[in-house]
C-alpha cells in the first residue's frame, strides 16, 4: 500500500509497478507521481518502471515524464436516439432487433442468489473464449461470487434471458461521471440470438437514464493487434477510439534501457500486426487440436475485463 493505493508488480526480467485495478478507481488515481515513485523505490517491490495513466475525462498530458499514447473504447452519451441513429452500424441494429425477435429478454437485475445461480450455470457451459480455456469454467460458487461481485456500491448488472435461462450478462461499473463495462459474457449455445448486442443496447439506455457522459469498454485496440473481432464488435456498436497518455517512468538503469528499447510496450506493442495475427491464430488452432474442439467459439469477442 502506497499513498492509499495497492501497488502491484508484473513481469519477470523487466518489472513494472502499477496501481492495482487502476481503471476501476474513481478520480485522479496518482495525484503526486514523484512522491509515489520515491516511495516505490524505498519499498521492497524491486520495480524497474512505474506506469500510470490519465483518465479519459482528462486526456491532455500534464506530467513531465515519458509517455505513450494508450487508448480506450468510448461511446459519448448524448441520448439513446443519438447512439441508435448516428453511431450504431446497420448490422448492429439488425442484431439488436434479432435478439428481441427471438425472444431474448433483457433486464436489470440484482446480484442475489438466483442471479448467482444463473452465472454459475452459464460459466459451467463455457469452456473456451478467445482461443483458450475460459478462466471461470469449473470454479466453485463462492469463488464466482467473490469475483463477480466486486465494486458492489458502484455496479449494475444487466441479464439476458431465454425463458428462465440466463444466457448472458453485462456488468457496469459507474465512475467519474460515466460507466465502464467490466464484464460482458454470453453463452456460445445462444450466439444466434445475439444477446451481446442486446445487452449493450440496454447499457446505453442505463447511461442515458443516469445522465452519464460516456460508456467505456476497455481498449479499442490492444497494441498492434488491430484486426481483432473484439475491435470490430466495438466499431459496429458505436464505440470510438479515444487517446489517453500512459506514463512509463524508469526507477533505475534497467528501466531506462527497457524504455529506450521500447520493451515496456510488450509483444503486442512491438510485433507487427500480421505476426500477432499469425501467432494468435496458431495458438487458437493448437488449443482446439489439444481439446478436440471444432470451430472457434462464435461468442468469444464478447468476453472482457479491462
Amino acid at each position: 500500500m502506497i499513498d492509499g493505493c495497492s501497488i502491484v508488480v508484473s513481469g519477470k526480467w523487466i518489472k513494472v509497478a502499477s496501481v492495482h485495478e487502476e481503471n476501476w478507481l474513481e478520480g485522479e488515481v496518482v495525484t503526486n507521481p514523484a512522491l509515489t515513485m520515491k516511495k516505490i523505490k524505498e519499498s521492497k517491490l524491486d520495480a524497474d518502471i512505474f506506469a500510470f495513466s490519465q483518465k479519459v475525462s482528462d486526456p491532455k498530458p500534464k506530467h513531465p515524464f515519458h509517455f505513450e499514447w494508450d487508448n480506450v473504447a468510448a461511446i459519448p452519451i448524448i441520448d439513446y436516439a443519438d447512439w441508435w441513429e448516428k453511431r450504431l452500424s446497420r448490422k448492429a441494429r439488425q442484431e439488436v432487433a434479432r435478439a428481441e425477435r427471438l425472444g431474448v429478454v433483457i433486464k436489470c437485475v440484482e446480484f442475489d442468489e438466483e442471479f448467482l445461480s444463473g452465472v454459475v450455470e452459464l460459466f459451467g457451459k463455457i469452456r473456451t473464449k478467445q482461443g483458450r480455456a475460459f478462466s471461470h469454467h469449473g470454479k466453485d460458487r463462492e469463488t464466482i461470487r467473490k469475483e463477480v461481485s466486486t465494486f458492489p456500491e458502484r455496479s449494475r448488472f444487466i441479464g439476458a434471458y431465454a425463458g428462465n435461462e440466463l444466457i448472458g450478462y453485462l456488468k457496469l461499473v459507474f465512475l467519474d461521471g460515466g460507466a465502464s463495462i467490466l464484464n460482458i459474457i454470453t453463452s456460445d449455445l445462444h450466439y444466434d440470438k445475439r444477446p451481446g448486442n442486446a445487452l449493450l443496447a440496454r447499457a446505453v439506455k442505463v447511461c442515458e437514464e443516469r445522465k452519464l457522459s460516456h460508456l467505456l469498454y476497455g481498449k479499442y485496440t490492444y497494441g498492434n493487434k488491430t484486426g481483432s473481432s473484439l475491435t470490430e464488435f466495438k466499431r459496429r456498436n458505436g464505440f470510438e477510439k479515444v487517446l489517453v497518455p500512459r506514463y512509463f517512468v524508469a526507477l533505475g538503469w534497467k528501466g531506462k534501457v527497457a524504455i529506450k528499447l521500447k520493451l515496456h510496450l510488450g509483444a503486442l506493442g512491438i510485433l507487427p500486426p500480421r505476426m500477432i495475427s499469425l501467432i494468435l491464430n496458431l495458438r487458437s488452432a493448437l488449443f482446439r487440436l489439444k481439446t478436440g474442439g471444432g470451430k472457434a467459439d462464435m461468442g468469444e469477442q464478447l468476453t472482457s475485463k479491462n
